[in-house]
C-alpha cells in the first residue's frame, strides 16, 4: 500500500466509491503526467484535486470516466476495473458519471431546454420521462423561469448552472467538476459552490473537483489532495491541510488566503525596541487543534499589558484556523519565559519584533 491509501482506514478504503491504484499517465509527448497515483475517496464525499498549472489535474480528473486513458495503474468504480469495460458497457459507465466544465461547453443554437434535454434524446430516453427530468433539474439549480432562454442571454453563473442540470440528466453516482468556478466572480463562485454542496447533500453524490484555488478546496471539500509535477505531495481532511501545511507547494498555494501584516502596522514595527514603551509582538498561530484561542487564559498566562493588533479565526470542518497578533508590555515574565507560555496556548509562536505605541 502506497500514497493516499496507507493514510485511510481499511474500512475507508473498503468501501471506496473510486479508487486509483498505481494510476499513471505519460503522453506521446514524453511528457509524464501522472506517476503512481493511490487514491481513495469514499461514496458521498467531496474531494478536492489541487495544484499549480500542469501539475497533473486534468489528467488525473479525466482519467475517472476514462476520457484519459491511462499508461498504467487502475481506476475502480464502485470496485469495477473500468480499464476492462468493453465499449458498450463503457459508454453506459459513463452515463452514470456526470462532468461540468470551466467553460460550460453548452450549445449556442438550443435554448436552456434544450441544453438539458439533449443527452436524454441522445440515450433515446422517451419524450415524456425526458420533459419530467428537465423540469425537476431546472428547478433544482435555479433556472425554472429561463427554460426557454438561449445561452448568449445568461450570466457566466447561470450557464454553469445549465451545465450542472445537464450533467445530472441521467442520475449519476458521481460528479466531475473540471475547474468549474475558475471563469466566475467570487460572488457568482460562492453561489456555485453552495448549489454543489446542496446537490451533495441532497442526491448523496460523490464529487471530485479540481481547481487551483485554496478557497474553493476551503468551501466545500471534505478532503483534499495537492499534486505537484504528477506526484502526490500532500494529502488530507481539509482543516489539517489548511492548518499545518507540510509542502512547500501546499504554502504557496495557501499564501493568498493568509493575512499579511496591515501596512499601518508594520511600519510601526521594529526588530528591537525603540523605546521603553514599546510591546514584544507575537503572532500566534492556531491549526484547529485546540478549542477556540482562550483570550482570558492567555491575558493571565502571558500577564502585563495584552494588546490585540489584528486577528483572523475561522472555522473548517468544525475546527477553528487562524491566527492572534498580540503585543505585550511589562510583562513579569523574560523573553524565554513569555514564549514558553504562549507555545503551551498556540500551535505555533513567532516572534514580529516590537511595535511602537500608536
Amino acid at each position: 500500500m502506497t500514497g493516499f491509501e496507507a493514510h485511510l482506514p481499511h474500512a475507508v478504503q473498503a468501501q471506496a466509491h473510486v479508487q486509483l491504484v498505481g494510476l499513471g499517465k505519460r503522453y506521446d509527448s514524453g511528457v509524464e503526467a501522472l506517476r503512481e497515483i493511490n487514491l481513495s475517496i469514499p461514496k458521498g464525499e467531496v474531494f478536492g484535486i489541487i495544484g499549480r498549472s500542469g501539475a497533473g489535474k486534468s489528467s488525473l480528473l479525466r482519467s475517472i470516466n476514462r476520457l484519459e486513458q491511462p499508461t498504467s495503474g487502475q481506476v475502480l468504480i464502485a470496485g469495477q476495473d473500468i480499464g476492462l469495460l468493453d465499449e458498450d458497457a463503457l459508454v453506459a459507465q459513463r452515463r452514470r458519471i456526470g462532468m461540468i466544465f470551466q467553460h460550460f461547453n453548452l450549445m449556442s443554437a438550443k435554448t436552456v431546454w434544450q441544453n438539458v434535454e439533449l443527452p436524454l434524446r441522445v440515450a433515446g430516453v422517451a419524450k415524456a420521462q425526458r420533459q419530467q427530468k428537465v423540469r425537476e433539474l431546472l428547478e433544482l439549480v435555479g433556472l425554472q423561469d429561463k427554460h426557454k432562454v438561449y445561452p448568449a442571454q445568461l450570466s457566466g453563473g447561470q450557464k454553469q448552472r445549465v451545465g450542472i442540470a445537464r450533467a445530472l440528466v441521467h442520475d449519476p453516482d458521481i460528479l466531475l467538476c473540471d475547474e468549474a468556478t475558475s471563469a466566475l466572480d467570487p460572488e457568482t463562485t460562492q453561489a456555485i459552490l453552495a448549489l454543489l454542496s446542496k446537490i451533495n447533500q441532497q442526491l448523496g453524490l460523490t464529487i471530485v473537483l479540481i481547481t487551483h484555488e485554496m478557497a474553493v478546496i476551503r468551501a466545500i471539500c471534505d478532503r483534499v489532495v495537492v499534486l505537484e509535477r504528477g506526484n502526490v505531495v500532500e494529502q488530507g481532511q481539509v482543516w489539517e491541510v489548511f492548518g499545518n501545511p507540510l509542502h512547500e507547494v501546499t504554502r504557496t498555494l495557501l499564501a493568498p488566503l493568509r493575512q499579511s501584516l496591515p501596512a499601518d502596522l508594520q511600519a510601526r514595527l521594529h526588530a528591537h525596541a525603540q523605546s521603553s514603551s514599546d510591546s514584544l509582538t507575537l503572532r500566534l498561530q492556531f491549526a484547529g487543534q485546540r478549542a477556540e484561542p482562550d483570550l482570558t487564559e492567555l491575558s493571565q498566562a502571558l500577564g502585563g499589558k495584552l494588546a490585540l493588533l489584528d486577528a483572523g479565526i475561522e472555522r473548517i470542518q468544525g475546527h477553528p484556523l487562524g491566527y492572534l497578533l498580540l503585543a505585550i508590555k511589562d510583562s513579569p515574565h523574560s523573553h524565554e519565559q513569555l514564549l514558553s507560555k504562549a507555545r503551551q496556548l498556540a500551535d505555533q509562536v513567532e516572534v514580529l519584533g516590537y511595535v511602537a505605541a500608536a
